[in-house]
């Protein structure tokens, strides 16, 4: 009896945790877009890293995006740091557009102001 009760508690936690995670449904993953701007937030935080990006369009008009990373653990597993980023970067960045059309997206990779390419991962 004791194992059954084990056995009920441990699917019923696996099942609590698969679904404390969204999806990345909102993004169009099979789309990239590529656009240079300024950072004007870098956000180290959990459960996501964050980055916002201020990117003018063809007439000027300045839109600031907001782009969603991975956990600041699997980012630094790939190079990244608290300071890889600062307000006022100048930066080229690669991500996944939401589908809604709205100002945001899922890091695919950055380019820093000296070169140096970190990744998403």
């Amino acid at each position: 009896m004791r194992m059954k009760w084990l056995a009920a508690f441990a699917v019923a936690s696996l099942a609590a945790a698969a679904t404390a995670h969204h999806s990345f449904s909102m993004f169009d993953m099979k789309k990239d877009v590529t656009a240079k701007g300024t950072v004007t937030e870098f956000k180290w935080t959990n459960p996501h890293a964050w980055m916002h990006v201020d990117v003018a369009d063809a007439k000027g008009a300045t839109t600031n995006w907001a782009i969603e990373m991975t956990s600041p653990n699997n980012l630094v597993s790939v190079g990244w740091r608290r300071s890889s980023l600062k307000p006022g970067d100048k930066v080229t960045v690669t991500y996944h557009p939401l589908v809604n059309g709205k100002a945001g997206g899922s890091l695919v990779k950055v380019v820093l102001p000296d070169g140096k390419v970190l990744e998403n991962k």
